[in-house]
């Protein structure tokens, strides 16, 4: 699998190459931001064993924090320089990530889907009713990638190479963080809660502990949204875009980080699509099935699909 994954690298580094703005804007960047946003729910699924609903709502605060100390049509907010910004959306994804983990922490299964529902529903309203700071329905628009020394970050080749640069960077966090004496306390308290305290371990701060780094994944994902949609309001964080990172999650596989992105890419590419072949309003419908297909024949995703196809080829080599 690592092989795989530095040989996908490699192949992302040089699409610029082939691709046109379109597809490196729309389509590969959309994808990628899409895909760490879900990887921020992949990591608590697959090493927590709990499904939050307010991952878009956690990437929304620091798309929120970014439009607040930035630039926009708003006038809204006050203006820092652009790594203070992106310091203080990181941290403030991370604290809301821990005071999710921190209502939610004794709560498992349905329980704990219906608790974060909750946070995401009601931070979506309340983005809607204030104006104060997040500017009600309007929300914020204007908001531009900073340059840095000269570079445009929102030019569609730089913007493509920040996000991949992103995305391999949040996914070596997961993998890092789930070896880490603290990721295995957090696999411990999924596989055997009773177990890890019977031998001293807290169990809350290390369920606090895995939403919190799952806010700062989310919140890297809610930086490039907003500077890639270059707006934000509370449509950015509503039910639609969080069931769509659930989607994305169940289509790709759970079990591994990789599969945050191949579903994000297969989401994106039939979202993109799909119009050429049916009309508009029947995408739901189309994302539907194939999710159901996926449920029904592949409950690990397409990533275990890929898998299974590659010890069935092993076998036959071998054989």
């Amino acid at each position: 699998m690592n092989r795989f994954i530095i040989l996908l690298l490699i192949i992302c580094s040089v699409l610029p190459v082939f691709a046109a703005d379109f597809w490196l804007t729309q389509i590969l960047s959309r994808s990628i931001i899409l895909g760490v946003m879900a990887l921020s729910l992949t990591f608590l699924t697959a090493y927590l064993g709990v499904v939050s609903f307010a991952q878009v709502t956690l990437a929304g605060i620091a798309g929120y924090t970014i439009a607040y100390f930035s630039a926009n049509t708003a006038g809204i907010g006050a203006e820092l320089p652009w790594v203070f910004a992106v310091l203080l959306a990181l941290f403030f994804s991370t604290i809301a990530g821990a005071l999710v983990g921190l209502i939610a922490r004794q709560s498992v299964g349905i329980y704990s889907i219906m608790i974060t529902l909750a946070i995401s529903m009601a931070f979506f309203y309340f983005t809607r009713q204030n104006y104060s700071v997040f500017n009600g329905w309007t929300g914020f628009s204007g908001i531009s990638a900073p340059s840095v020394m000269g570079l445009d970050l929102g030019a569609p080749v730089v913007f493509y190479y920040v996000c991949l640069f992103t995305g391999a960077l949040a996914t070596l966090f997961v993998v890092k963080f789930s070896s880490s004496p603290l990721g295995l306390s957090i696999q411990g308290v999924r596989d055997a809660a009773r177990r890890v305290r019977a031998i001293g371990i807290p169990t809350s701060p290390v369920i606090v502990s895995a939403y919190a780094f799952s806010g700062l994944i989310a919140g890297m994902a809610g930086i490039l949204n907003v500077w890639h949609q270059e707006r934000v309001s509370s449509f950015s964080v509503g039910l639609g875009p969080t069931i769509d990172v659930l989607i994305i999650s169940v289509i790709g596989g759970m079990r591994h980080p990789l599969g945050a992105f191949i579903g994000a890419i297969t989401y994106v590419m039939i979202d993109t699509f799909a119009i050429d072949l049916i009309s508009r309003d029947r995408f739901n419908t189309v994302i539907g099935l194939v999710l159901l297909l996926i449920v029904i024949a592949a409950p690990e995703g397409i990533l275990g699909i890929l898998k299974s196809v590659k010890e069935r080829i092993k076998k036959i080599v071998l054989n």
